[in-house]
C-alpha cells in the first residue's frame, strides 16, 4: 500500500512538473524565457509546444502583430503663433524582442515611450510650420472647379509643405529613436486638428469677413449684370416704340393722302354735288360748334350770318 501511494505521488509530481515545464507559443506572439528576471535564451518565435525549467524559468510573451498607439489631444503652437489642439495616432510592431524586453519589458512601458518620442517630434514639427501647412493635406492642392470649368471663389495661398510632408518628417525623425528599443514605426498620422477655444472666435470672425467679401463681389456682379440687362431692355423698347411710331405716321400719311384724293375727286365732279357737299360739311361743323345754350356774336360779313339770314327770309309755304 505504501509503495503504491508513493508511486502515485511521484507520478502526480512528475505530471505537475511536466505541466509547469510545458508551454505553447501562438502564431501571433513570440516568447522570451527568463530566469530570475534575465533572459536565458534567444526569443522563441516558432509556434507550437515548447519546454522550460519548471519554477525557475518564466515565460514572457511579446506580441508580434501590428500594434496601435493613440496619442492624447495635445495643445501646441504653430510657427505663426496660432495655438491648436493636435490628436495623433500611429502603428508599430516589435521587430527585436530581446532589445525590446531589455529596454522596456512590457507594452505599457512601450506606450509611454511612444508617447514621449512621437509627442515630442509632433510638437517640434508643428512649431516649424505655419497653420495653413498643417491643415492643408497636399501642398500641390488646386482650387475646386464647378461644372462650367470656372475656378472656385476661394483661392489657396501657395505653400512649401503640406500635412503629408509634415507627417513624413515626424516619421523620419521618430523611427530611428524607436528602433533603439526594438520597435519599428510603421506609420504616424495627425488624426484631428482643432483650434484653441481662445482663438476660435477670431477664426470665425475672419471666416465670416471672407464670406461677406465674396458675397459682396457676387452682389456687385449681379447688380452690374442687372443694369446691363435693364439698359438693353430700354434700348429694345425705344427701338420698338420708334419703329411703331414711324409705321403709324406712315399709315396716317397714306390715309390722309387717300382722303385728300377722295375729297379732290368729289370736288371735281358736278358743281351741284360739290355745293351740296360743302353745305353738309358746314352744317356738320355748325352742329359741333353751336350748342343749345350757346350765345354767338356774328359779323354781318360772316358766312354763318348770311346762311341764317337766308333761312330766316325764306317764305314759308
Amino acid at each position: 500500500m505504501k509503495s503504491s501511494s508513493l508511486g502515485t505521488a511521484l507520478a502526480v509530481i512528475v505530471l505537475w512538473l511536466a505541466y509547469l515545464s510545458a508551454f505553447t507559443v501562438n502564431q501571433t506572439e513570440q516568447v522570451i524565457l527568463t530566469q530570475f528576471g534575465r533572459p536565458v535564451r534567444e526569443p522563441i518565435a516558432a509556434p507550437g509546444l515548447h519546454f522550460k525549467l519548471p519554477l525557475i524559468q518564466q515565460v514572457t510573451r511579446i506580441d508580434k502583430r501590428y500594434l496601435a498607439w493613440d496619442g492624447p489631444m495635445v495643445e501646441m503652437s504653430t510657427k505663426d503663433k496660432t495655438y491648436i489642439q493636435v490628436d495623433t495616432f500611429a502603428r508599430w510592431r516589435i521587430t527585436d524582442p530581446m532589445r525590446y524586453f531589455l529596454r522596456l519589458r512590457d507594452e505599457r512601458s512601450a506606450q509611454s515611450r511612444l508617447e514621449d518620442i512621437l509627442g515630442s517630434e509632433t510638437r517640434t514639427a508643428v512649431a516649424r510650420h505655419e497653420l495653413i501647412e498643417v491643415v492643408r493635406i497636399d501642398k500641390d492642392r488646386k482650387p475646386l472647379q464647378d461644372e462650367s470649368g470656372a475656378a472656385a471663389v476661394a483661392t489657396l495661398r501657395p505653400i512649401q509643405y503640406g500635412r503629408l510632408d509634415i507627417e513624413k518628417g515626424i516619421f523620419d525623425a521618430a523611427a530611428p529613436k524607436l528602433a533603439e528599443f526594438g520597435i519599428e514605426l510603421l506609420d504616424i498620422r495627425l488624426k484631428r486638428i482643432n483650434y484653441n477655444p481662445q482663438v476660435l472666435e477670431r477664426i470665425y470672425q475672419r471666416m465670416i469677413s471672407e464670406r461677406l467679401q465674396i458675397a459682396q463681389r457676387f452682389r456687385s456682379e449681379g447688380e452690374g449684370e442687372a443694369a446691363r440687362i435693364h439698359g438693353q431692355m430700354e434700348r429694345d423698347i425705344n427701338e420698338i416704340e420708334s419703329t411703331a411710331y414711324k409705321r403709324v405716321q406712315e399709315i396716317r400719311g397714306e390715309a390722309d393722302a387717300k382722303a385728300t384724293g377722295i375729297y379732290a375727286k368729289a370736288y371735281t365732279q358736278r358743281a351741284e354735288a360739290a355745293e351740296f357737299y360743302r353745305f353738309l360739311k358746314s352744317m356738320d361743323t355748325y352742329g359741333k360748334v353751336i350748342g343749345n345754350d350757346a350765345t354767338i356774336v356774328l359779323s354781318t360779313n360772316s358766312d354763318l350770318f348770311a346762311l341764317l339770314k337766308r333761312v330766316e327770309q325764306k317764305p314759308k309755304p
